[in-house]
C-alpha cells in the first residue's frame, strides 16, 4: 500500500469516527433538547436549571451510544477509569454548554423560549466540539495497532525506508557536486 493509500485509510477511519460520532451526537442532541424544553414549561425551574437536567439525561445517552455504538472497538480494559474521565470532560462540557445559556439568559436578558433553544444548542455546538476532542483522546483510546494489519505493515515499512534514505546522499545533490564538463 502507497503513502497515499495508507493516508487514505486514516482518513476514512476518521470520518467513519465522526460520522458514528454525530449519530451518538445527534441523538444526545435530541434527548437534550426534549428534555431542556419538556422540563422548561411542564416545571418552574429556572432555565438553566432544566438545562442542566437535561444535560445530564443526555449524558447518561450518550455514555450508552459511545460505549457501545461508536467507540466499542476501543479499549474496554479500565471501564472505571473510562467513566471517570467521561464524566470529568462532561461535566467540563456541561459546563460550556450552559455557560453560554447562562452568559445570554442573566448577562443580556435573553429568556423567550425561541432565544433560550438558540444559546442551549449554540451552547451545545461549541461543547460538542471540547467532547469530541476529549472523548477521541482521553476517555476511549484506540488500542494498540495490530502488528498483523496490513496498513501498519506498510508505515513500518515507508518509516523504514525514509530512515535507510535519510543517511544517503540525494541523487539531485549528487548531480549538483559533481563536475559539469563541456
Amino acid at each position: 500500500m502507497s503513502e497515499r493509500g495508507a493516508l487514505r485509510v486514516r482518513l476514512d477511519r476518521l470520518l467513519r469516527e465522526i460520522a458514528k460520532f454525530g449519530l451518538v451526537g445527534g441523538v444526545g442532541l435530541l434527548v437534550n433538547m426534549a428534555a431542556f424544553n419538556l422540563v422548561r414549561h411542564t416545571t418552574e425551574l429556572p432555565v438553566v436549571r432544566a438545562s442542566i437536567l437535561a444535560t445530564v439525561i443526555a449524558i447518561v445517552c450518550n455514555y450508552v451510544g459511545f460505549r457501545y455504538f461508536a467507540y466499542r472497538d476501543r479499549d474496554k480494559s479500565g471501564r472505571t477509569r473510562e467513566l471517570t474521565l467521561f464524566l470529568l470532560f462532561s461535566l467540563a462540557g456541561l459546563v460550556i454548554e450552559n455557560g453560554v445559556l447562562y452568559a445570554a439568559t442573566y448577562g443580556f436578558g435573553w429568556d423567550t423560549p425561541l432565544q433560550s433553544n438558540v444559546f442551549k444548542f449554540s451552547g451545545i455546538a461549541v461543547a460538542t466540539l471540547f467532547r469530541f476532542w476529549s472523548y477521541r483522546t482521553w476517555v476511549f483510546r484506540a488500542l494498540p495497532p495490530d502488528p498483523d494489519d496490513e496498513a501498519v505493515q506498510t508505515a513500518e515499512a515507508i518509516l523504514e525506508r525514509a530512515e535507510a534514505l535519510e543517511g544517503e546522499p540525494s541523487r539531485d545533490r549528487e548531480r549538483a557536486a559533481a563536475p559539469r564538463h563541456r
